[in-house]
């Protein structure tokens, strides 16, 4: 059939039934299957809210559990509208996420940024601890060295010191896993785990140094036992060094988790790392808003980028006992990876490859991230965790068709690694003085 035919025969479709559909998500459904006729769909749909087709073989959970949702005694968690605020139009469906599982402290979450402000309230509880740090100088890797690492490594200073000063990292580290059910602030998307924090983006060193940086906290991560891998920021060179310690990570068992970039151009084009890596425990995020339409300032590519995620103006923690807004793939990633941990507390002996699979397999197909994403699709909690894999428990095989997702990261250089403050530093200097919700927390 000719191009013209073909886009002929879509416009008859839609003008036949187009009194029939009001609503988008079905308009989806409709151009999905005119574009993709060569893809097999199963639908997956909750009581309360119709959802596009899945990509994944759907076998669901009791009913008892998808239909229930979990509501938390955090006083400001509806202002971050990527967990529940758009009635699954853009968020993450995370309240029936919640009735499967809250998550687990025993899963290590390395967050590789900017630090964190270890007494802030809502996250201090769900701070990972060692309980073999060295607390001398001695080298204890030929790969790093850090001093006192009570709660994560600082690789500027090779010590446990993991002040915050930009502000980027605790607000990660918020999506991610603040504590829930608290009574304070907000939750994460994953209210238990354990969040081992590396800093490694010094603002006055040049790319490089951030980049050795990057790849001491990798090492650092996977010699103490995290299970996932948070990182937010990237760069435009490919890196030999960064490469071989994210395939170390993938030996080990570990998901890394990517944000694709905040550069506003096509990532199948002009590559953004590590996002861009070929390795198969990676996971690239690109950010939405509230309507569903992927952020201009976001990097995107059909090949490269895996699926979206809520990231515009998203409410989380700050230094300093604060919260506030940010913007950008960082805030996207985050979504996701606490969707990997929730995964992994629910099922504990899951491969990386079968958490990946769950993620990217069981995205939203939207219209609005159409020709962005390998999937077309959005970030789902609770179908993640609902629909079971039906791979091998090793994950040789995927539960779900090969997809790719979306994040943007913190903005790089040509030469090194740095987060993205472009599009974020401007919202952290206005909103650091938000009043903290319910409690004092000074």
């Amino acid at each position: 059939m000719s191009m013209q035919k073909h886009t002929r025969s879509i416009q008859q479709f839609l003008q036949t039934y187009k009194m029939h559909f009001y609503c988008s998500s079905l308009i989806a459904l409709i151009i999905s299957f005119c574009v993709f006729q060569t893809l097999e769909f199963q639908s997956i749909y909750s009581e309360d809210s119709i959802r596009l087709p899945s990509l994944s073989t759907p076998k669901i959970v009791p009913t008892k559990l998808t239909e229930q949702k979990v509501i938390l005694n955090d006083p400001a968690i509806s202002k971050n509208w990527g967990l529940f605020g758009t009635s699954g139009l853009s968020d993450i469906n995370v309240q029936r996420a919640w009735n499967i599982t809250q998550g687990s402290r025993e899963v290590i979450v390395a967050i590789i940024d900017t630090g964190i402000d270890v007494n802030h309230p809502d996250i201090k509880n769900n701070l990972w601890t060692n309980t073999k740090r060295n607390v001398s100088a001695v080298k204890v890797s030929d790969r790093y060295i850090c001093k006192n690492d009570l709660h994560g490594c600082n690789f500027i200073t090779d010590d446990g010191t993991l002040t915050d000063n930009h502000g980027h990292g605790t607000h990660i580290a918020g999506i991610i896993g603040a504590e829930g059910g608290n009574g304070i602030g907000i939750s994460g998307v994953s209210p238990k785990v354990s969040l081992m924090i590396l800093k490694y983006y010094d603002p006055n060193a040049p790319g490089t140094d951030n980049l050795k940086n990057t790849v001491k906290a990798i090492h650092y991560a996977i010699d103490h036992g995290a299970q996932i891998i948070n990182y937010s920021g990237g760069g435009l060179d490919f890196s030999q060094e960064e490469y071989n310690a994210i395939k170390r990570a993938r030996d080990h068992g570990i998901l890394f988790m990517a944000a694709a970039g905040n550069e506003k151009s096509n990532s199948d084009q002009a590559h953004y790392y590590p996002a861009n890596y070929e390795l198969d425990n990676i996971i690239s995020i690109t950010a939405i808003n509230a309507l569903g339409n992927v952020l201009p300032s976001s990097n995107y590519g059909v090949n490269s980028v895996h699926l979206a995620a809520p990231g515009e103006n998203i409410y989380s923690t700050l230094p300093n006992n604060r919260f506030g807004l940010m913007t950008g793939t960082s805030q996207a990633i985050a979504f996701a990876t606490g969707v990997a941990a929730l995964i992994k507390a629910n099922n504990p002996d899951l491969t990386y490859k079968q958490i990946r699979n769950q993620i990217i397999g069981t995205a939203d197909a939207r219209v609005s991230v159409f020709g962005k994403t390998k999937t077309s699709g959005i970030l789902n909690s609770w179908a993640a965790l609902a629909i079971q894999p039906s791979g091998p428990a090793n994950g040789a095989s995927a539960p779900t068709q090969t997809v790719s997702l979306t994040t943007s990261p913190l903005v790089g250089t040509a030469s090194g690694r740095g987060p993205a403050l472009s599009d974020q530093i401007l919202q952290i200097n206005q909103l650091l003085n938000i009043a903290t919700d319910g409690k004092n927390l000074n």
